[in-house]
């Protein structure tokens, strides 16, 4: 069996993460990440032009579509989720009392306060940061995938068709357009009804309280992420009740506290050094009986009993 440079490479850092995951979690989520940057999604504005997947694809240079394919509704037949080649979909839903009358929805990554994916990365290729992006370093990520186990929104994806340097992959919250560049997120800049609002998180709290005050006849009494998890950098409006709404129910505690208590009581009293050692000793056993395999196809040990 070939091993690359990069699976070993991926078996020596999982190893010595294991020393080390109870101790990992990123300065920034300790700090307090409401006060950072947010979007306000109004599903009731939402047109459902497919305009920010169309700037989203064009941004990151994904899925390489006609402008017209982006004209297509009857992609809202099935529920889609975000992945590899699409940072951003929209979905459709509607309610069960009133099914002819149909709503849409951005669908994210949702950039969690306390995000799960970032506690989970045992490397630290995952953090969350000040501006409110859950940022994503490919060159320190090795490919383990706990990222995807752990997010409550299934968002991360990954590049299985890349033998070779596959990554995972998400939405950026335009982290280099914001941060550098000082403008709009690309979804934001090129909806046409103003259906995603961007500004400082504290703020379009109370610009979604606001609306529903104004609106009660519009909006259900909920902004969808001020709380869930914790709390999101994305958040939603809804005509209504969020059980009809395709976005998962989850309770308002953040997930990484609960992961992280686990993890400290598993990996304390050397029992990361333990399992380290073995792990590399495992490898190192491993690659030994490859290399023996590839010598003349019997490993060392049944050479012997041949002779």
């Amino acid at each position: 069996m070939e091993r690359t440079r990069r699976d070993f490479l991926g078996l020596v850092a999982t190893a010595a993460g294991i020393g080390l995951v109870a101790e990992h979690v990123d300065a920034s989520v300790k700090s307090d990440p409401s006060q950072g940057l947010g979007v306000l999604v109004d599903t009731v504005v939402c047109i459902g032009c497919r305009k920010c997947e169309q700037a989203c694809d064009r941004e990151h240079d994904l899925a390489n579509l006609p402008a017209e394919s982006y004209n297509d509704k009857s992609v809202f037949t099935t529920q889609r989720r975000p992945d590899n080649e699409s940072y951003t979909v929209i979905n459709q839903f509607a309610s069960t009392e009133s099914p002819d009358k149909t709503y849409t929805i951005k669908v994210q990554c949702m950039h969690c306060l306390e995000p799960a994916c970032v506690s989970a990365c045992i490397v630290g290729a995952l953090s969350k940061d000040p501006s409110g992006a859950v940022v994503y370093d490919a060159w320190k990520c090795i490919g383990c995938r706990y990222c995807m186990v752990a997010c409550p929104f299934q968002i991360p994806s990954y590049e299985y068709h890349d033998p070779f340097t596959p990554m995972v992959r998400k939405c950026t919250f335009c982290y280099e357009r914001i941060s550098v560049q000082g403008r709009n997120p690309a979804c934001v800049a090129s909806c046409p009804n103003e259906a995603l609002t961007f500004g400082k998180r504290r703020d379009l709290i109370d610009v979604a309280h606001a609306r529903i005050r104004q609106h009660p006849e519009k909006y259900v009494d909920h902004v969808y992420g001020e709380h869930e998890v914790g709390g999101t950098s994305w958040m939603y409006l809804s005509p209504l009740p969020f059980e009809n709404v395709p976005l998962p129910a989850l309770g308002d505690t953040a997930i990484p506290p609960m992961t992280e208590r686990i993890q400290h009581n598993i990996f304390k009293s050397f029992i990361p050094p333990i399992a380290l050692y073995g792990l590399l000793g495992l490898i190192m056993y491993t690659m030994k009986r490859e290399r023996e395999y590839e010598k003349d196809g019997k490993p060392e040990d049944e050479r012997e009993k041949i002779v």
